[in-house]
């Protein structure tokens, strides 16, 4: 039988940054991975341009986590977000920062920066294998290895956890930790999907599918509660909604109880009065022609008919014969476009699963569990979930860093 000081679960960001930091250590360290490509997951973040990390600062870093953030203090002060901008500089891995604080690798390739982190690992000494881990092997209170669907059995003094959620199962994320964690007598919080595009009951989205907003202010509200409201680029689908500022506000919504609005600013950066005055000086310009052919300047193409129609305002009438009250009703409009969410897509196209492992049941100081000596957990699999931004990710570097550190 194989025995290691250390065995980790799972070939993501955190499984990657844990077996490296451990083995630096001078830990025995054994890897197990069911992809033989790892890092699978990660190779798809960001468009295949992964965003590592958020220049913020670590308070914001914190703000900005939307389940469990206060589990994440020593964590995120422990390894930082400039620890992990380094750490990728050394590996060879250049950065930049974009709007919002977002680090990308200057390549804009998620590859280098998976293909760094898998180096990394074995560059620290981590042996790494291929194999599907079945169960883990636990007895009075302690864990002391892992058994393999091959029939193998692996020992070891301490067992990490970081097989991730559910989201994206095609990368192997299919929830096999919560089985581990379950079987040493750890709370699951029942995974949903977070970071999600999101249904709409509008049928006027088909006819716009596929158009982006990049300069646009959403704010999601339940009832008349305001949920999240956010600045940036969307896009709609022939479902409903996607793109950044709907994903981060999918975070706020864990069921489909009560009844969700998105209202879209089209024109964030002017006021009320100020978009009228604009509409007025469009409206001069093309005084002769029809409604209908008179938003070209103002709006996308796509998206002209659908404003028309919600506006109530004939196509065909001329704009100099448009009234005061219509013009400054579609002023409104531009500036409170409506949708009416249904719901989130599933969870198998969800970046993040929300949900996990109860943080409650886990020391925040060294990620190994409350309830059985020598089990770690770290990252997806954790129940923490932040917007998108870079955020995830730092969780599971800082998560893996601190499981390395300790286990």
């Amino acid at each position: 039988m194989d025995k290691f000081d250390a065995v980790i679960i799972g070939g993501g960001p955190a499984g990657l940054m844990a077996a490296a930091v451990a083995a630096q250590r001078g830990r025995n360290v054994l890897l197990i991975d069911k992809n033989r490509l790892l890092a699978k997951k990660l190779r798809i973040t960001g468009k295949g341009r992964c965003n590592i990390t958020n220049a913020a600062d670590i308070p914001d870093l914190i703000l900005n986590v939307v389940t469990n953030s206060s589990f994440l203090y020593s964590a995120f002060y422990t390894f930082t977000n400039e620890n992990t901008i380094r750490l990728f500089n050394s590996l060879g891995v250049e950065t930049k920062v974009e709007r919002g604080g977002r680090v990308f690798p200057q390549s804009d390739s998620a590859k280098e920066v998976a293909d760094s982190l898998v180096s990394y690992a074995k560059k620290s000494g981590a042996a790494i294998i291929s194999g599907c881990a079945k169960d883990i092997l636990i007895s009075d209170g302690k864990v002391f290895g892992v058994a393999l669907s091959s029939g193998e059995e692996i020992y070891a003094e301490s067992v990490l956890i970081a097989t991730g959620g559910v989201s994206y199962p095609l990368t192997g994320s299919t929830g096999d930790g919560y089985k581990f964690a379950e079987k040493a007598g750890h709370k699951i919080i029942p995974p949903k999907p977070s970071l999600v595009p999101l249904n709409t009951k509008e049928a006027w989205v088909k006819d716009v599918m596929g158009l982006s907003l990049k300069n646009v202010e959403i704010t999601l509200k339940k009832e008349n509660k305001v949920l999240y409201k956010d600045f940036g680029e969307m896009l709609f689908t022939h479902f409903g909604v996607s793109g950044p500022v709907v994903l981060s506000s999918s975070a706020h919504i864990k069921n489909t109880d009560g009844e969700f609005t998105l209202i879209i600013d089209l024109k964030p950066a002017l006021t009320f009065e100020q978009l009228d005055r604009r509409i007025q000086r469009d409206f001069q310009k093309f005084i002769n022609k029809n409604f209908s052919n008179a938003l070209v300047e103002l709006l996308p193409k796509k998206l002209i008919p659908v404003i028309v129609e919600l506006s109530g305002i004939s196509p065909e009438l001329k704009v100099n014969q448009i009234s005061k009250e219509q013009r400054k009703s579609l002023a409104y409009l531009l500036k409170n476009l409506p949708l009416s969410i249904t719901g989130a897509r599933p969870i198998e196209e969800a970046i993040i699963t929300s949900g996990g492992v109860c943080v409650k049941e886990i020391n925040p100081s060294t990620m190994e569990s409350r309830l059985a000596k020598g089990l770690f957990f770290a990252g997806e699999v954790i129940d923490c979930d932040a917007y998108t931004g870079g955020y995830n990710l730092q969780i599971a570097f800082s998560t893996g860093y601190l499981a390395g550190e300790n286990i």
